[in-house]
């Protein structure tokens, strides 16, 4: 394998449920530490790592609280849910030696710095790891959209999203035996054949801003070291 990596700056989108492991909610330590792990890899390869974090995980378990509840309320939770994560990863980043900052789209100064942008950018110059927490800091906006906000605004070459699936697949490969994984696939091509890479304003957002998202599997060893390297890894979503 290359140790050379393709891409200088990248965005990773991470699901709250990714750090579940194999528990109902909440977070699992030995699932965080196998997450932060493999993007250490890439951080000792030079590659600058910029993270938006979901926040599932823990909102799920509050989630028959939120029936009835507004929802610029609910999604308000769920934007502190995030916090926590972002929290947590850091934490566990900073367990496997790299240095992390947390920046928050909600003024919390107590526990997380707010958002801004040229400190953002110096700290990935910095060679730290920087997780972007609360969303957009509104609500109605996805973690989602708010990864292909942040992957815009951080100049990153390339959006990388995490699934528990390998790439984009032509059908649900837990359901259909002969799906077959796109190696690539362009914006338009994903939009025709309806595949729910992510929300249609986070994608629609990439693709103004020509930002390449590849979708690959977060819990596949090496995976991660492999996508930065060029490799025939996960799904590449292009222009």
């Amino acid at each position: 394998m290359s140790t050379q990596p393709k891409y200088q700056r990248v965005l990773l989108k991470l699901s709250g449920e990714s750090l579940m492991g194999s528990d109902a909610f909440g977070i699992n330590r030995d699932t965080i530490m196998q997450i932060t792990a493999q993007v250490k890899e890439i951080v000792d390869m030079g590659v600058e790592v910029a993270v938006v974090i979901g926040g599932g995980n823990i909102f799920r378990g509050m989630a028959q609280s939120a029936k009835g509840m507004e929802r610029a309320t609910a999604d308000y939770m769920g934007m502190m849910a995030t916090v926590m994560n972002a929290l947590a990863l850091k934490e566990a980043f900073e367990t496997q030696g790299v240095k992390a900052r947390v920046q928050s789209a909600l003024s919390m100064q107590q526990v997380a710095e707010t958002y801004a942008r040229p400190k953002a950018i110096q700290y990935l110059e910095e060679g730290k790891v920087v997780i972007f927490a609360a969303g957009t800091g509104n609500p109605f906006f996805t973690t989602d959209t708010a990864a292909a906000l942040r992957g815009a605004e951080m100049n990153c070459d390339i959006m990388l999203k995490a699934t528990n699936v390998d790439g984009v697949y032509t059908a649900d490969p837990k359901k259909d035996s002969s799906a077959t994984r796109y190696q690539n696939i362009t914006f338009d091509e994903a939009i025709s054949k309806n595949l729910k890479v992510m929300d249609a304003t986070a994608f629609a957002l990439c693709r103004e801003q020509k930002l390449n998202i590849v979708v690959f599997g977060i819990f596949k060893d090496g995976a991660l070291k492999k996508v930065i390297a060029g490799e025939d890894e996960g799904t590449l979503v292009h222009v």
